[in-house]
């Protein structure tokens, strides 16, 4: 069974889903692919998400919290590589499609689908990856939130 709770963003309304263990997704508002696989979820509570309410005020304060909360996105064993690898982008930094293409394999239009069916928004940091040259290419959550997000974390960078 999975379990939904809204959080409030400077981005709006966020809805995460736990599977009483682990993040499952977390969707900001209006994201394509939204509610994707957590359809049937009902409203919960629980320690995973008072972690992650915790998370995202450090985060959204402009800290570069540790990434430690369990996370079980779902998706094919490719979407979970290229997730895991978004993973290791640090803070503030960016990489591009090609080049997570050449770390994981595949090609960057195949990095590019994986990336945008992230299930886990801000915490599988998708937003981090740039189109060639450093272009701002699409992002399930929309091109505004891809900017606020790159913006806040090199805000962080620089404290």
């Amino acid at each position: 069974m999975l379990f939904l709770r809204e959080f409030r963003s400077p981005l709006g309304t966020l809805t995460a889903a736990c599977d009483g263990n682990a993040i499952t997704g977390l969707w900001l508002p209006g994201q394509k692919y939204f509610l994707d696989g957590a359809e049937d979820a009902v409203p919960g509570e629980g320690p995973v998400f008072w972690a992650l309410e915790q998370y995202l005020a450090a985060y959204f304060a402009g800290d570069a919290p540790k990434m430690d909360l369990p996370l079980a996105p779902r998706g094919s064993a490719y979407r979970q590589r290229v997730w895991r690898a978004l993973l290791e982008i640090p803070y503030g930094q960016v990489v591009t499609y090609g080049q997570l293409a050449e770390r994981v394999g595949g090609s960057p239009r195949s990095v590019g689908g994986a990336v945008g069916r992230n299930p886990i928004s801000i915490l599988i940091p998708c937003h981090r990856v740039v189109g060639a040259g450093g272009s701002l290419t699409g992002y399930a959550g929309g091109l505004n939130a891809k900017r606020f997000l790159l913006r806040l974390e090199a805000a962080g960078n620089r404290q």
